[in-house]
């Protein structure tokens, strides 16, 4: 598989992830090929989601079509992952965001994993380090509040079950979420969602007083043994979780540019 090619298929499924979601929470969406938005809407400061997918001619065009976009959604906050570099959101009133990799891991078993699920470790400094698949309404709920909390999603707090991650996400093919606990209290997790063609990582978090244990290494090496290890994996990379995801074999294939919007901006003409 060359690089275009495992770069869209986390392109894809990146945009199956929001589009999951969409369908759980009763959100709107738009696609179209190259294109998928979602218009998160719990509240009307709720960040809309809107995923590149595959390379444009004209950024302009695709620029006018976001503010198009926007202004139709009375969009107040955005993010928009543009893998490809080409655009410039700075006239809707968004900021350039870090540039992160795009990271994919190919099909394989995974190092230092186990086959049993608690897949089960020594922590760093001591304890007992369990990782289990959060199969029901309180476990997925804990790994709801840890992504809340230790990514952190400041937006989603305080905490209020079900808001960011419904317990209907369970029953939705591919998703899955990954609980890690040290001597049994929780520390660590991470979602996965395999749309048939690869699977993705996403909200690798650990709480604050459980980091250094080992947390994110187990949850996210019992995640890829057991979810579909036999297919690609694929990330967006923060610079902290860069050096884990490059020992567990993931390599970069591109680099993304997210931009967010964080408030009302001039969203009309563009250029």
């Amino acid at each position: 598989m060359n690089t275009s090619s495992r770069l869209e298929r986390a392109n894809d499924n990146a945009a199956a992830f929001w589009l999951a979601q969409a369908r759980v929470h009763g959100w709107r969406s738009r696609t179209r090929p190259g294109l998928t938005a979602v218009r998160c809407a719990r509240t009307p400061d709720d960040a809309h989601r809107i995923v590149v997918t595959r390379p444009y001619e004209e950024p302009a065009v695709l620029e006018q079509e976001l503010a198009d976009l926007m202004a139709e959604w009375s969009t107040i906050r955005c993010t928009v992952e543009d893998p490809y570099g080409g655009l410039d959101l700075s006239g809707l009133g968004a900021t350039r965001m870090p540039i992160m990799p795009v990271m994919v891991r190919g099909p394989g078993p995974v190092e230092g994993a186990t086959t049993a699920l608690p897949a089960v470790s020594e922590a760093h400094g001591g304890g007992v380090l369990t990782v289990d698949e959060a199969r029901e309404g309180d476990s997925f709920a804990m790994v709801e509040r840890t992504i809340v909390e230790g990514f952190p999603l400041p937006a989603r707090q305080p905490w209020v079950r079900g808001e960011a991650l419904p317990e209907r996400l369970l029953d939705v093919p591919g998703w899955r979420g990954w609980l890690g606990r040290v001597d049994g209290a929780v520390a660590g997790t991470c979602l996965t969602y395999d749309d048939g063609r690869a699977t993705g990582v996403y909200w690798v978090a650990t709480l604050p007083d459980r980091r250094g244990r080992g947390a994110a290494r187990a949850v996210l090496q019992t995640a890829l043994a057991h979810a579909h290890p036999d297919r690609p994996a694929t990330l967006v990379a923060t610079s902290l979780g860069e050096p884990l995801y490059r020992k567990l074999g993931f390599v970069e294939v591109a680099r993304t540019c997210w931009w967010t919007r964080t408030s009302v901006g001039a969203v009309g003409a563009v250029g």
